[in-house]
């Protein structure tokens, strides 16, 4: 791993969504294609990218292919998925759904909240299959109250993962349709004669699903344009290296565009960080991916103190954000962009990925300034609700008139005006 010093480490900073123009059309090309023709783009899109030939009735994964799948996954996997499960429930519901409307001398107001009633969940299905990204998608949505909940992932020659499969169905969602990239989102956005129209699309997945997801968006909402993976790591001399190697490694395995950055007080530490990488990047089954993941985008950097630490932290805005140092409580006021925060040696990522209840889906490439991560609140909305007694609107009536005419908009003053001459009336 690189070590750089805090003057000289720019190149490390920033990840903005590039402009990708090649990919870009392609899904544009897609995307109208779906809007089009329906299942039939569909179905011929993934004949063409995953070599999976479908039909209106193999589409739908079927009761069969559940059952097949749960047959096929170790007694173990489904134990620890249903405590995974039952503390990621817990987790996104414990916030509940509060409605907040309260009256004051006759003025009512405030907001209801409530659940779309569709929401779609993307499943990646590419380089691994991610039963978890199941788990962190399904679960905020059930926990917000959305009555109908729709999953589409990728299938290789016509077979999804029974991982994913037995996830999707422990989490209780049995409507799992077999297409992924931007043909997927395409059909969860307009709808097809198979895939219903869905108001949220939420999931991370690859750039041609990221782009469909920001193009759609309007027709649908999103929950964010999220990149490749990436993890900051904040270390003091305290640290063992050892550890912050393996955190490191636990996220540059994932893809070979990931983004792994330790920063650290201690000279020393930097230079037994990178040994350590180097030697558990042997011994790693997808050694090829974190490499070049690891020389393309990872570094370490050499700061002169924890808060220059933190101010790096806030301007890279990472996805996982982890504070290895003696005391990171101390230093968790001091952080103002990131997906999550880890706090602590014996808090590794993965902790978050599969098994403590907050959302593993969560904004990256810096969008973590202006994003947030996948929780209930995606998939509600807040409506307003007002009310004005007679004495209300005669009170406060020539404000909102004077105010109304100062726009130029008559109409608007008249609909308060009209109902202002019943007090006149009166006297």
């Amino acid at each position: 791993m690189k070590i750089y010093r805090s003057e000289n480490c720019g190149e490390l900073l920033t990840r903005a969504f590039d402009e990708r123009t090649r990919e870009l059309a392609a899904v544009k090309e897609i995307l109208a294609a779906v809007r089009e023709k329906g299942d039939e783009a569909v179905f011929g899109y993934e004949a063409k990218f995953d070599a999976t030939y479908l039909t209106k009735e193999n589409f739908r994964v079927s009761e069969q292919e559940f059952e097949e799948a749960e047959r096929a996954v170790e007694p173990e996997f489904l134990e620890s998925l249903k405590k995974a499960i039952d503390n990621i429930y817990a987790y996104h519901a414990r916030t509940g759904r509060r409605d907040n409307v309260l009256g004051h001398e006759g003025r009512t107001t405030g907001y209801v909240v409530r659940a779309v009633e569709r929401a779609g969940i993307y499943v990646p299905g590419g380089t691994a299959p991610l039963s978890s990204s199941v788990l962190m998608g399904v679960l905020p949505a059930k926990a917000a109250g959305v009555g109908r909940i729709v999953i589409t992932t990728p299938a290789k020659e016509g077979k999804v993962s029974p991982y994913t499969l037995a996830a999707a169905k422990a989490c209780g969602v049995t409507e799992v349709y077999k297409c992924g990239g931007a043909q997927a989102i395409a059909a969860l956005a307009y709808g097809t004669e198979s895939v219903p129209k869905v108001d949220v699309i939420a999931g991370p997945g690859n750039i041609f699903v990221t782009l469909a997801k920001k193009e759609v968006y309007g027709q649908v909402g999103i929950d964010m344009l999220a990149g490749p993976s990436e993890i900051l790591i904040v270390a003091d001399g305290a640290a063992n290296p050892a550890y912050v190697a393996a955190d490191v490694l636990s996220q540059a395995e994932h893809d070979v565009l990931a983004r792994a950055i330790v920063i650290t007080t201690d000279g020393a530490l930097a230079e037994k960080i990178a040994a350590e990488v180097e030697m558990q990047l042997r011994a790693l089954p997808r050694e090829q991916i974190a490499r070049a993941s690891i020389e393309k985008s990872g570094g370490i950097i050499v700061v002169g103190s924890l808060g220059r630490a933190c101010e790096l932290a806030n301007e890279i805005a990472p996805e996982h954000l982890e504070l290895y140092v003696e005391d990171p409580a101390a230093l968790l006021p001091k952080i103002r962009n990131a997906g999550a925060v880890f706090l602590g040696g014996y808090t590794p990522e993965p902790v978050g990925d599969y098994f403590a209840g907050p959302d593993h889906i969560l904004p990256t490439s810096g969008s973590a300034k202006f994003f947030q991560v996948l929780n209930e609140d995606i998939f509600t909305r807040k409506m307003s609700v007002i009310s004005y007694t007679r004495e209300a609107l005669f009170a406060d009536g020539a404000d909102i008139i004077r105010l109304a005419d100062s726009e130029g908009l008559g109409a608007h003053a008249n609909a308060v005006a009209i109902r202002m001459k019943e007090r006149e009336e009166r006297k």
